[in-house]
């Protein structure tokens, strides 16, 4: 555990609390809370005693129901053809599965730079190698570089699309070639698609698990915490190749045994919604980007925003020789705005800060993005006029 990165969400959150009146452009979540439908359904929860007892290690059969009918109108994944689907505490958790079922220790896994903190340091943990490919100047995939990157001990290749950090939505096209790329090669595609609903302009999410003889190499990670705003409820599910389930059931029914029921019903309540619920509300998340984009480009002397076509994310590369956590430090004290350090997201070659907008209202975000503007002009812009 020594080896593993300490979590940066609770070092900032300590930050913040220490600095009162603090706007918070740091953690991953959005504004809104989940839909009616998924708390009217407790009632269905509480109406059975037999409710209180665990169940299923894989989930309720409702959910799955639900589940299974969604994956194939929307992602198009047939979810019998080959594949199964199991109900997990999160996509973190769904991600631990994956990583414990198909490697062991000393195994090599394969993820792009910038990465999600969590999986790096779920690989850490799980004995593994990790193993970084950078993506290009765009945040986008570079299916040569992860060819060239793959060796004996490589088991699998994880991608994050629409990711976190960089809000890049990666192309059909190079997610077809990695997942062909895995397929040659006899690896598994591990594809994160936790924010899937959240795209913009002309960007569209692509699920690599709807790809024609897909199914046995192929694990697709969801979650209900960003679209249905299900984070505290912990309910995410995974689509594995079948000759992984009996696998994944021995990992999940040691580390949790099945999701919390109560929540599960609350997600077939959430589901029954459907995307049209997290359609509504990203009206605001929309409005909120608009004026992050307008915002920054005030200061393109300062720093470059590649485009952040998916998510609610952007990840700033700061022209300066100011390490990322002292910059974070300075802009929380100084100006009362928190964001991420890029150094968690393995971006150690110069200064990044990954600016969330999702959590706050319009009003509270546009102000954060103005005190980040103004900190970033008067550390960074005094440092290059020598002021």
């Amino acid at each position: 555990m020594d080896a593993v990165q300490t979590p940066i969400i609770p070092t900032v959150a300590a930050l913040i609390r220490a600095n009162p009146g603090t706007i918070s452009l740091g953690q991953g979540v959005a504004y809104y809370g989940p839909p009616q439908e998924a708390v009217d359904n407790i009632g269905a929860f509480l109406a059975d005693p037999e409710n209180h007892k665990y169940k299923p290690v894989h989930g309720i059969p409702q959910l799955i129901d639900a589940i299974t009918a969604k994956l194939a109108a929307e992602n198009g994944i047939r979810a019998a053809d080959g594949s199964a689907v199991v109900v997990t505490a999160g996509a973190n958790l769904a991600f631990a599965n994956a990583l414990l079922a198909v490697t062991g220790v000393g195994d090599e896994v394969i993820l792009q730079t910038p990465y999600y903190f969590n999986h790096e340091m779920a690989v850490t943990m799980a004995g593994c190698r990790v193993v970084t490919v950078d993506t290009d100047a765009h945040y986008q995939l570079r299916p040569d570089a992860i060819r060239r990157a793959i060796t004996p001990r490589t088991r699998a290749v994880v991608t994050i699309s629409p990711n976190n950090p960089s809000g890049a939505v990666y192309g059909e096209a190079s997610l077809r070639e990695v997942n062909a790329l895995c397929r040659e090669h006899g690896l598994y595609h591990i594809n994160d698609e936790a924010y899937e609903y959240f795209t913009y302009g002309d960007a569209w999410h692509f699920s690599p698990g709807s790809i024609p003889g897909a199914a046995g190499h192929t694990i697709s990670l969801f979650s209900l915490s960003k679209a249905y705003g299900f984070a505290s409820w912990r309910i995410g599910y995974m689509v594995i190749p079948a000759d992984l389930f009996q696998a994944v059931e021995k990992i999940q029914d040691t580390l949790l045994i099945c999701a919390p029921v109560i929540s599960q019903f609350a997600a077939v309540g959430a589901l029954g919604v459907g995307r049209d619920y997290c359609r509504a509300k990203s009206v605001s998340i929309v409005a909120v980007r608009e004026q992050v984009l307008e915002e920054v480009a005030g200061i393109a002397d300062l720093c470059e925003v590649p485009a952040a076509e998916g998510a609610f994310y952007v990840l700033l590369r700061v022209h300066t020789h100011i390490d990322a956590m002292t910059l974070v430090e300075r802009l929380v004290r100084e100006f009362g705005v928190a964001v991420i350090p890029g150094t968690t997201f393995g971006l150690t070659d110069g200064c990044y800060l990954r600016v969330s907008y999702g959590a706050l209202t319009e009003e509270t975000a546009v102000e954060g993005i103005r005190r980040l503007v103004k900190g970033l002009r008067s550390i960074v812009g005094a440092g290059q006029t020598g002021i």
